[in-house]
């Protein structure tokens, strides 16, 4: 067995809605049947009891190697504690060749779960040891390292909750939720919002204080100091016991509470500079440690904070007794878990001394021993869910710090004996206010319940009703997809909205390109979601990046599937069949939200039962008016566009829009039919968006049809009174399109100038020039500048062949180059005649024509 290519599905796609790992695997012939393999599924179950049956109850096919790469891939990581459930093996028409998909959550663990899953069923063929914990352990570790922690995890999953998108930005915790101009953006639990002066208030300590006393908050006293001496005389002013720490430290490192003495001053001094240069000494206020946090102007959540303690039970000396907590599943070595293992280091070591302990002392029973003298869960500490418990005063004291200090997310550090009561009424202070805090100890405290702060923050950014999403329209299909997602990104900014556009041109926002090229795949459209002048979004979407990646988005709000032809990339991916492609086109239509539209070609068979795969609306468009299709969908009052009396007309129920096509430029008065079927689709869509009327007939008025608006898609221009015609077309079913459309146009004579993308099967090269023999008398073919894998005048060879025969063509000529091919063209031309350019490289050839227009 080969792992041939693997790749990772990072959006909807071909397979599922799921991210997944793809691969292409190739089996021997005894590996297409693991029967032939004696002694085989022993041994992988042996290695791996846990891989769940091969095959459903009953079956008897035959299971090929690469199923049970598959199942193994999956089941491995759902046994390291991954929630992956899908997964899928398919045949390829190519014998012994497999489509291998597997579920991922996090795609570096995917990627690995496949690599060892490979290893495992070597193992087994081989009958060699494999290391299964150790796999598992791996696989675990991976997890931890590359997930979100609980904190940012727990303000993901609120997301999603509520139908708001997400997408991580960073390897670490900055996650953006919502698209465009809708969109927020979290690190860990700091909101966008955050000022940096507010971030910078919460880390320096002695501000802080300042600033809060000014508002009302009971604070303790205390001050910066230079040197150790300096420590003593402040803390001599405040009185003992004191508070020693760095001026804008976190996480408690550097800090010693209730310290007494000189000595212990001194050596409190020099812990906190190994944190830090500024230290601060403040009074020690007695009590219990509590985390108060407020999210906007509310508090949501408080815990006790306990530091690491064990207690003796009379047996087990200390160091054992550690051992035995930090045996608990729930305690790991970060933050990805709900508690940290304590760490018993030198910090641990003084703290028992100053208990008169050391580590194999062996505790009474039932005596405590803290072995830290803060609480932070990062070192170890415990928490107690005390939410319900919180005074009303105690609540306002919080959010007051926290708006003084200007967070958004604020945890707010208390100390005093309870929270039943005010703080004042206790002597009790707030010691210090922190922005981005850690949520773990109020999502899943060590006593008590959890809170759900990941949906308080979610609130917070994102009120009632709003999911941070921008309409997008996704436009797939054979031909007319460029021209429609003009058409389209016209319309809507029309009536306002600022729009973002990708096309195989480049990537456009509100009109200005800020990429060129193929810019159809999910890259380009990731990177429109992600600009935040962004209203609304047209995507084009084609073929390669959907089986490359998937969908850049998780639901669209229109998907325009515009035709499927029979020319189209067949053959290639294993795309084989014109089935095999509307499966793959229809990706869009499945992943259409429960309240968007699929906008369908009713004249298309095949793009007409996409409506099936929909889980939202459909509107259904075409020129008859008496289709059957679009004649039921009129009757059952549901949303259809077609052609009657040389005007567009989008009815449902009752009401009735008309747009008269004279006042729609690209149509040229609706003799150019597959214009008018792009003009259907656009309209469809942009109704869909919930466009008025007024903003669709506006746009469809000043839509101009030429070079620089839509490059390469029938551009029209004058050369010494014949008619020149720019297009991309580079398919049959494109060909027979324009070919029918030129025939609606006067000319004494017809030529085309073509070539042929070598990327395409040899039948539908040859196919474009027996279309155009028959419509017109003069050919020039050249050969374009990429070949896409074919040798010199391959392609050139099969267009020819095209022409044998050809019913009206009375001259051909081969030229090499495409702008010598323009050339010989232009120069045959005679007043009245026309000539259909077939180019390739779009803008070169467009600038190439204007300068020969120029000259004339």
């Amino acid at each position: 067995m080969e792992v041939i290519r693997t790749r990772a599905l990072r959006g909807p796609n071909l397979w599922s809605h799921h991210t997944a790992v793809e691969a292409i695997v190739s089996c021997t012939t005894e590996e297409q049947n693991i029967e032939l393999l004696s002694g085989f599924e022993a041994r992988l179950r042996t290695r791996f009891p846990a891989l769940s049956a091969l095959q459903p109850t009953g079956h008897t096919e035959a299971v090929p190697m690469a199923h049970v790469l598959e199942l193994a891939a999956l089941s491995l990581q759902a046994q390291a504690g991954c929630p992956v459930t899908f997964s899928r093996t398919t045949p390829t028409l190519e014998k012994g060749i497999y489509q291998t998909v597997v579920e991922y959550t996090e795609e570096a663990v995917g990627r690995l779960a496949l690599e060892l899953a490979v290893n495992l069923i070597n193992a087994a063929v081989a009958d060699t040891p494999f290391d299964l914990t150790g796999a598992l352990a791996e696989l675990r570790d991976l997890d931890e390292d590359v997930r979100l922690g609980p904190s940012t995890g727990a303000i993901v999953s609120a997301a999603v909750a509520r139908n708001i998108p997400f997408r991580r930005l960073t390897e670490g915790s900055m996650v953006m939720f919502g698209w465009g101009s809708r969109q927020r953006r979290i690190q860990a639990a700091e909101m966008d919002s955050t000022s940096a002066i507010a971030e910078s208030i919460a880390q320096d300590k002695e501000l802080t204080k300042k600033l809060l006393h000014a508002a009302g908050v009971p604070v303790p006293i205390g001050r910066s100091v230079e040197d150790a001496d300096d420590a003593w005389a402040a803390a001599q002013e405040i009185g003992l016991p004191v508070v020693v720490k760095p001026k804008d430290g976190n996480q408690g490192k550097g800090v010693t509470v209730n310290v007494m003495t000189r000595e212990q001053l001194t050596k409190a001094y020099h812990t906190a500079r190994e944190f830090r240069d500024d230290i601060m000494v403040e009074r020690f206020l007695p009590g219990n440690d509590f985390r108060l946090l407020v999210i906007g102007d509310k508090l949501v959540a408080a815990a006790r904070r306990d530091p690491p303690q064990v207690v003796g039970d009379g047996v087990h000396t200390v160091r054992e007794l550690v051992q035995q907590v930090n045996a608990d599943p729930r305690r790991g070595s970060g933050h990805s878990t709900s508690l940290t293992k304590i760490k018993f280091d030198d910090i641990a070591l003084a703290r028992l001394a100053l208990q008169d302990l050391e580590a194999d002392s062996i505790p009474s029973k039932g005596q405590r021993v803290i072995l830290r003298n803060n609480a932070n869960l990062s070192t170890g500490g415990t928490a107690t869910d005390v939410t319900d418990d919180v005074h009303p005063e105690v609540a306002a004291r919080a959010v007051e710090a926290a708006q003084m200090i200007g967070l958004d997310i604020c945890g707010v550090d208390v100390v005093c004996d309870g929270v039943l009561q005010p703080i004042e009424d206790q002597r009790g202070g707030v010691v210090e206010v922190n922005a981005a805090p850690g949520l773990r100890m109020h999502l899943s405290p060590s006593y008590g319940k959890g809170r759900a702060v990941g949906e308080a923050i979610v609130n917070s950014m994102f009120p009632e009703g709003e999911d941070g999403r921008i309409p997008v329209v996704a436009v797939t299909g054979t031909n007319g997809k460029t021209t429609t997602v003009r058409l389209i990104a016209h319309l809507l900014t029309a009536s306002g909205l600022r729009t973002g556009m990708t096309n195989t041109d480049g990537v456009y926002i509100e009109g200005r390109r800020t990429d060129s090229g193929d810019c159809s795949g999910p890259r380009s459209a990731r990177n429109v979601l992600l600009h935040p002048d962004v209203d609304a979004a047209v995507f084009e979407t084609a073929r390669g990046g959907v089986l490359r990646e998937g969908l850049a988005f998780d639901r669209c709000q229109v998907a325009v599937v515009t035709n499927i032809g029979t020319g189209d990339h067949l053959g290639l991916n294993y795309i084989t069949t014109v089935e095999d492609l509307a499966v793959l086109k229809r990706v869009i239509v499945q992943n259409v939200a429960e309240a968007g539209f699929a906008v369908l070609n009713a004249m298309d068979p095949i793009v007409a039962g996409m409506a099936a795969n929909c889980r939202g609306k459909v509107i259904f468009f075409g020129a008859e008016r008496g289709h059957p299709v679009i004649a039921t969908h009129v009757a059952q009052g549901r949303r259809t566009i077609y052609v009657e009396n040389g005007h567009l007309v989008a009815v449902e129920g009752k009401q009735m829009h008309q747009v008269d096509l004279t006042q729609v430029p690209i149509t040229r008065n609706g003799t150019i039919g597959f214009q008018v079927e792009n003009v259907m689709a656009a309209v469809a869509a942009a109704w869909g968006v919930g466009i008025s009327w007024d903003a669709i007939r506006l746009g469809l008025k000043t839509f101009a049809n030429d070079s620089d608006n839509a490059p390469g898609r029938f551009n029209v221009f004058d050369y010494k009174g014949a008619t020149l015609i720019a297009d991309y077309g580079h398919n049959p079913d494109a060909i027979l399109a324009l070919v029918q459309a030129v025939e609606t146009m006067p000319a004494k004579r017809r030529s085309v100038v073509i070539s042929g993308a070598g990327d395409r099967r040899d039948q539908d090269i040859s196919q474009q020039t027996e279309i155009l023999g028959r419509a017109f008398d003069d050919v020039v073919l050249y050969q374009d500048q990429c070949q896409r894998g074919r040798v010199d005048g391959e392609v050139v060879a099969l267009l020819r062949a095209g022409l044998n025969g050809a019913p009206r063509t009375s001259h051909i000529a081969e030229i090499t180059g495409e702008f010598l091919a323009i050339d010989t063209a232009l120069a045959r031309l005679q007043e009245g005649d026309l000539c259909l350019i077939l180019v390739d490289q779009v803008e070169e050839a467009l600038a190439h024509i204007a300068k020969r227009i120029a000259e004339a």
